[in-house]
């Protein structure tokens, strides 16, 4: 097998409505993610998920800066190419030990 895989995630031409439903899904479902990793780890540990506390925000400013984005064209009734590939790497267990 391959040390790398990707994968088409998406791959079009999206009006502006379009773009902001399909990006608005993908960034909520991994805050969502990582909401419930954080909660997971608060339940079962104590404490905060550290990945999760940093990503979260993150997540939650590029989406506000898509919502701009997509606010802005939408004005000039323009389309949006959206390309995404996820790329997945194998990595030895050992580095995660």
């Amino acid at each position: 097998m391959k040390d790398e895989q990707t994968f088409k995630l998406i791959d079009g031409n999206f009006s502006a409505s379009e773009s902001l439903e399909i990006l608005s899904s993908v960034f909520s479902s991994k805050i969502q993610f990582h909401q419930m990793k954080n909660f997971s780890s608060q339940e079962r540990f104590g404490h905060d998920d550290e990945v999760a506390v940093i990503r979260i925000p993150q997540l939650k400013n590029s989406l506000e800066e898509i919502v701009k984005l997509i606010a802005s064209i939408e004005k000039e009734d323009q389309r949006l190419e959206i390309k995404s590939d996820i790329v997945v790497h194998f990595v030895p267990t050992s580095k995660y030990v």
